[in-house]
């Protein structure tokens, strides 16, 4: 996309624990499972200490993971020419949605409780943008992605 952007909004998912507070916590767990563990080996209980241990591991494990998808970004872009949606992981990215800007409409979708489902739509076509979007984030960002492909429209009809 080599045109001018109106947009060029990337999306991640928030991660609330820091790399220190993921620190403390591990540390805090083998702390507190270490010291049941030794309890359980004192009183002859020797199997428990195993299953302390896969606890700790598991939740390492799960943090990892849940780290590693947060590296993941979603990438909208919107020029006069068209609009694309892109999943990009560090320096990888795949093209999810490409769309003449003219025919792209913004499609936002409130069940008035908790959710709100944001699209791009062209004709039959959708693809669902903003999942890692809170709802009231949802609202913001699709006028503001509205308003982008507005203003690219106007551009095509200036020259």
């Amino acid at each position: 996309m080599s045109a001018a952007l109106y947009m060029d909004a990337i999306i991640t998912p928030n991660r609330s624990l820091s790399k220190r507070g993921f620190h403390v916590l591990i540390g805090a767990l083998l702390l507190i499972s270490a010291g049941w563990a030794t309890f359980f080996l004192i009183i002859g209980a020797p199997p428990i200490p195993i299953f302390l241990g896969v606890d700790v591991l598991a939740v390492f494990v799960a943090f990892k993971v849940s780290y590693a998808a947060g590296r993941r970004a979603e990438r909208v872009q919107v020029s006069a020419e068209e609009v694309v949606v892109t999943h990009e992981w560090g320096e990888a990215a795949r093209l999810v949605w490409s769309s003449p800007t003219a025919f792209t409409r913004v499609a936002l979708e409130d069940d008035g409780a908790h959710e709100a489902s944001l699209s791009l739509r062209l004709s039959d076509k959708a693809v669902t943008v903003g999942e890692a979007l809170s709802p009231s984030e949802r609202h913001d960002f699709a006028a503001a992605l509205d308003r982008a492909i507005r203003r690219a429209r106007s551009e095509r009809h200036v020259a």
